[in-house]
């Protein structure tokens, strides 16, 4: 696995990157090319908190985790556990549609609860045109992360959502 880190406005110091790169290094074994991944690790600061967030792009999908701790090094152990966790938790899936990921096998499946994953409630949204400023003004209202709506300067359907941050993102589906 090749690795890039860096830091957002935080130095990144030897010992911080070759702990970052003995933690990733034990990901390797979840695949079999793993000379051609490529992991990207960022490191922010933010008050007190250490912030690491690490994304794995593969040629099939995409692993992405980000945690925050006080210690820089507790939040590194907790990333690399969170992405092993996605690994475990999507086992079967992802061993069924992308055939490479190996080793899977050798996770239990009572390790997984399979079952815990289903979708439990159904809606149907009936969208009203509006522009993007009224969607946050409903989307506050109803104390959502999330509200589709018609976006009628995009002229498309749009899901806006909240950001950890605090601002606002919206995904258009043309």
């Amino acid at each position: 696995m090749e690795f890039n880190i860096r830091g957002d406005k935080v130095e990144v110091t030897k010992s911080i990157k070759n702990y970052i790169i003995e933690k990733l290094d034990k990901l390797n074994k979840y695949f079999e090319t793993s000379k051609s991944i490529k992991a990207s690790v960022i490191i922010r600061v933010r008050n007190n908190e250490q912030i690491i967030e690490v994304t794995i792009p593969t040629s099939k999908f995409t692993l992405r985790a980000e945690e925050k701790h006080s210690d820089l090094y507790a939040a590194i152990d907790l990333v690399i556990d969170k992405l092993e966790r996605q690994i475990r938790k999507n086992k079967t899936k992802l061993k069924d549609k992308y055939k490479n990921i190996m080793q899977l096998n050798s996770i239990n499946d009572e390790e997984i609860g399979e079952d815990d994953l289903k979708i439990v409630k159904r809606k149907n949204v009936d969208t009203k045109p509006m522009d993007e400023e009224e969607a946050i003004l409903q989307m506050e209202l109803l104390n959502h992360d999330f509200f589709v709506f018609k976006n009628v300067d995009e002229e498309c359907v749009s899901v806006m959502y909240k950001r950890r941050d605090g601002n606002y993102g919206i995904i258009n589906v043309k």
